[in-house]
């Protein structure tokens, strides 16, 4: 798409924050504070966080998708999408963006975020694609450095793959907030939890389970740099504070 060219031709700062180890439930009062209270003139940022372990539901999540929280919280969101899980080991980027401003729709920025994604797990030798009708970015399990999509006939179209990252947005007035989560290095057990995204039996991996040793903030960074090429931006790194 020729925009995504335009969009990092010539980059507007944002402001960038580094946020470290949050508890859920403020950071998201906090973007939605932030996104009800900005104007035409309020620049974007991009908030970058780690998060204790909790199950989030989305607008669309369904109680039974959630099969034994056990010591972790459940918190209902406003995000579109269903339950997904965050935890220590992976990185969490919360775009706050004015699409207005962008000249964009909410269907391109999906495919913006999902494209930052796919082209950070190519720079540590991952290849990552996406599922139709299935936000998030996906790897082929046999081989997940060399093929995309399984081949042959499969009995369902996530036989073979992967969950990586995950995708989970709202927009109010052309604002976003909410956003991608993409896995580092992380206990993965809570994830058998759960129905990931709403699909029973989904499997879900991080870098370190394909044996790609990253630390979190290097990824972070990378992960920052494509997204600001994608969004149109490039970084003013500014403390996080509440």
């Amino acid at each position: 798409m020729s925009t995504l060219v335009q969009a990092g031709a010539h980059p507007a700062p944002w402001f960038r924050r580094d946020g470290g180890l949050q508890a859920y439930a403020e950071v998201f009062e906090r973007m939605r504070a932030f996104t009800e209270a900005r104007t035409a003139d309020t620049p974007d940022e991009l908030w970058l966080v780690e998060h204790p372990p909790v199950f989030t539901q989305g607008l669309a999540g369904k109680a039974e998708h959630v099969l034994l929280a056990g010591d972790i919280p459940v918190v209902q969101s406003n995000r579109g999408g269903q339950v997904t899980y965050h935890g220590p080991g992976q990185v969490v980027a919360y775009p706050l963006v004015d699409l207005r401003r962008l000249g964009i729709y909410v269907k391109e920025y999906v495919f913006r975020l999902e494209a930052a994604l796919i082209q950070t797990l190519e720079i540590f030798g991952v290849v990552g694609f996406r599922v139709p009708s299935a936000p998030g970015v996906y790897v082929n399990l046999a081989d997940p450095f060399n093929l995309g999509l399984p081949a042959g006939p499969r009995q369902d179209v996530f036989e073979g793959l992967g969950k990586i990252a995950a995708l989970g947005i709202k927009v109010s007035n052309h604002c976003t907030y909410h956003g991608l989560s993409l896995n580092v290095a992380m206990d993965l057990e809570p994830f058998v939890r759960i129905n990931p995204c709403g699909y029973a039996g989904l499997k879900t991996v991080d870098l370190a389970t394909l044996g790609v040793r990253a630390e979190p903030q290097a990824v972070a960074d990378v992960l920052a740099e494509r997204l600001g090429h994608h969004l149109g931006h490039s970084s003013n790194p500014v403390p996080f504070a509440f």
